[in-house]
């Protein structure tokens, strides 16, 4: 296998016009955004993104231009989970109000800071890489695993997953519900955990009626995207107590501007999107070998790893 590639420095991770000498000869893209001037690609047969989310290939015809894609699920679903994990066990213990309490020399050994997450259910709306990940780690920490996925829980093919991680067989919820029964699995939560791709379909998908049937226990996190929440609901929701706090990885504004609310907020932890991120230790290596796997598929005309269907690139 004789593979020829170009590289465009430095890399960024947004959209930017690309020399059309690159653009028109290449067969294969490796990108985060694609490049301003796409439509150039003449020759393209396959477009890889590195992130998981895909949002950014809506409108750019690849059904209709017969040109397959492949995103980067799989390389962020342990640090994600892991972001998952310690934001459970910080909203439970209530981690922010300690770190004030130390900064202000208070002594405080109320019992909210004693809480404990094994025996609470954590209910993940989504059941990918992400999904499957956070439910072993839940899992292994004692924790009831509810999944909310509209077609179902099945095993998984073709699709990159660090070795020993995840739930590749679909064997680990506890309790599996599908669409029409989102009321029933947000009644019975601890902690709703937002594991799904923004598309059209999910954009404000959790709004005021699922936030308002979360327990006013319960806890929403969130490291998927920010409009799968709508911004007013979920800012209403944490003010009146329709639910006892949240865990924001992801946002409406990049970057969140000082005068918003959601900063001020006592029950609210905001990340600045690095749950997974292009920095983390292990991106690198992921990603290229999802990129140097699809290489040898692509040429054998097989299935891609993490190869997206006609529906998800078209946001349905």
């Amino acid at each position: 296998m004789n593979v020829e590639v170009d590289l465009v420095d430095p890399p960024e991770e947004r959209v930017r016009p690309v020399p059309v000498g690159l653009l028109r000869s290449a067969e294969a893209l490796l990108c985060t955004f694609p490049a301003e001037n796409f439509s150039e690609m003449e020759n393209l047969r396959w477009l890889q993104v590195t992130s998981a989310g895909y949002s950014q290939l809506f409108g750019l015809d690849l059904v209709s231009r017969g040109i397959r894609a492949a995103n980067g699920r799989g390389c962020f679903d342990v640090p994600i989970s892991e972001w998952n994990i310690a934001m459970m066990v910080n909203l439970a213990r209530n981690l922010r109000q300690m770190i004030r309490n130390q900064e202000s020399q208070v002594w405080d050994r109320d019992v909210q800071f004693q809480r404990e997450i094994r025996g609470l259910t954590v209910g993940l709306w989504g059941y990918g890489g992400i999904g499957r990940e956070t439910a072993r780690a839940a899992k292994a920490l004692g924790m009831t695993v509810h999944v909310l996925a509209r077609r179902g829980v099945k095993p998984i093919a073709d699709v990159y997953c660090v070795p020993g991680t995840g739930d590749p067989e679909g064997k680990l919820p506890d309790r599996v519900f599908l669409e029409g029964q989102e009321l029933d699995f947000l009644s019975g939560l601890d902690f709703l955990v937002l594991a799904m791709p923004l598309t059209p379909s999910t954009k404000g998908i959790v709004g005021e009626r699922e936030l308002r049937a979360l327990p006013p226990t319960a806890c929403l996190l969130n490291p998927a995207r920010g409009p799968l929440a709508p911004e007013g609901a979920l800012v209403k929701a944490l003010s009146e107590g329709w639910i006892r706090g949240a865990a924001l990885d992801t946002h409406y504004y990049y970057p969140m501007p000082p005068d918003h609310p959601l900063w001020r907020m006592p029950n609210v932890i905001l990340t600045p999107h690095i749950s997974g991120s292009s920095l983390g230790p292990h991106f690198l290596e992921r990603t290229w070998h999802i990129f140097l796997e699809n290489v040898r598929r692509c040429l054998e005309g097989r299935p891609l790893l993490n190869e997206l269907t006609a529906d998800q690139l078209e946001g349905r």
